[in-house]
């Protein structure tokens, strides 16, 4: 009598580049004969790959083990990720979990669930991050339209609000043939879009000969892929060489991501950003110089520890002049093992709070702004799913559209009229 094939369940918090790793661990069991089924399914073993950029983040990672416990209480539970690089004793403790792997063990967890002992209690497999130097690349093959494509993993930053250092070691990456390797695998996929992720990607390359410039100007080239996007990049690593390139590109799309985190030099100081209010305003202004069209993210932290309301005020002020195209607004929490955790007077949660939701409230309008100046217009839109009867899509500079039409056009690039803005998306017809 044949062995029945053990089911498994993936589930990611927080970035692209953790879908990007959950997706080739993913590969990696079915390679072997597992059967992949969905987190909220009754599965065998369940995969949780955590963030810990935040207190919320944390937060749902621990209901999450105890849902799929209940889902299936014979099941095994293996949680990975950064919340298991930097707190495994906190995740072990957890009721149900039987493997905790860091940094450097996840990619190996096909060999480490061999060895759970479901009576022996919680293995955890944990390197120190200052030994952890191998670069495995990644891609995400979820999305039958785009892929998330892992280049760079690390950060050598020493932002004082930060974790990702201590949850992801020191800045590497691949050569760029390998890197080019790995995007020829993603180019023979249904995918017509492919979004260049890592933690610090303007970084790539740090300590050969290789830079991220060369990388792009090689990936242009790439045959099979129609779209290409630059994921969040660091404002002082992201050089006039980079934006005239992407001007000149058919191939990389008009859309930049921007971490600004504070409009405040003082409290840009005190994160240890490694860039002004100048330099940030720069980079802007040259981006839509360049490319009138482009669109552009910012991030943004409210909350930071000494942030007076004066100081709040310089990042509102500095957001609203600014040329950009939406927020993503982040609050302040306190993280372990930061200095940010030692400075400055605390905000209150109220405060943090307030100061949130008037950010939110502009990114609306920035949005809307946005949208306004391409109504009447046409634009190459990506078809990627069905909603409400509706065909979902993004321009070419990061417009999300929705057209009536059927599944036909999921995954196909289409010309598109822009006909009405409804804030977080733009109505259009073929």
């Amino acid at each position: 009598m044949s062995t029945p094939t053990k089911r498994i369940a993936f589930h990611t918090l927080g970035c692209k580049l953790n879908f990007s790793e959950t997706a080739t661990i993913s590969r990696d069991f079915l390679h072997h004969g597992f059967e992949k089924v969905d987190y909220r399914d009754t599965a065998d073993i369940y995969v949780l790959n955590t963030c810990s950029v935040t207190d919320n983040a944390d937060k749902e990672a621990r209901k999450l083990i105890r849902q799929a416990k209940r889902r299936n209480p014979d099941s095994s539970v293996a949680v990975i990720g950064c919340y298991a690089q930097l707190k495994p004793n906190d995740i072990a403790a957890i009721d149900g979990v039987d493997l905790v792997l860091g940094t450097d063990e996840k990619f190996n967890l096909l060999n480490h669930l061999d060895s759970i002992d479901l009576n022996g209690g919680t293995k955890v497999i944990q390197s120190d991050i200052d030994h952890v130097h191998k670069f495995t690349p990644s891609y995400s093959s979820g999305e039958r339209t785009r892929s998330f494509l892992k280049i760079q993993d690390g950060c050598d930053y020493s932002c004082s609000f930060c974790t990702i250092p201590l949850a992801r070691g020191e800045s590497r990456s691949d050569t760029i043939s390998n890197t080019l390797k790995v995007a020829k695998e993603i180019a023979e996929t249904d995918a017509n879009e492919i979004v260049i992720t890592g933690v610090n990607i303007g970084d790539y390359g740090k300590g050969s000969k290789d830079t991220f410039f060369d990388l792009i100007q090689d990936l242009d080239r790439l045959n099979g892929i129609d779209r290409i996007r630059i994921s969040s990049i660091e404002p002082n690593l992201l050089t006039d060489e980079i934006i005239e390139f992407c001007a000149e590109s058919n191939k990389f799309m008009p859309h930049f991501h921007i971490p600004l985190q504070s409009g405040s030099d003082k409290i840009l100081s005190a994160m240890r950003r490694r860039y002004n209010q100048d330099l940030y305003k720069n980079r802007v202004v040259q981006i839509k110089q360049i490319i009138p069209d482009a669109c552009i993210g910012v991030d943004v932290i409210v909350g930071f520890p000494g942030e007076t309301d004066d100081d709040y005020l310089d990042t509102y002020n500095f957001l609203n002049e600014l040329d950009i195209s939406y927020l993503h607004v982040f609050t302040y929490s306190e993280r372990p093992n930061t200095e940010a955790i030692e400075l400055g007077e605390i905000v209150s949660k109220e405060k943090r709070a307030e100061r949130s939701k008037m950010l939110h409230i502009l990114s609306d309008k920035k949005r809307r702004f946005f949208h306004d100046q391409f109504v009447g217009s046409n634009r190459p839109v990506l078809f990627e799913n069905m909603k409400n009867g509706k065909v979902i899509g993004h321009t070419d500079n990061y417009i999300q559209v929705q057209i009536d039409g059927n599944t036909n056009l999921i995954n196909t690039i289409k010309p598109i009229s822009l006909i009405k803005n409804q804030g977080d998306f733009i109505d259009g017809r073929l």
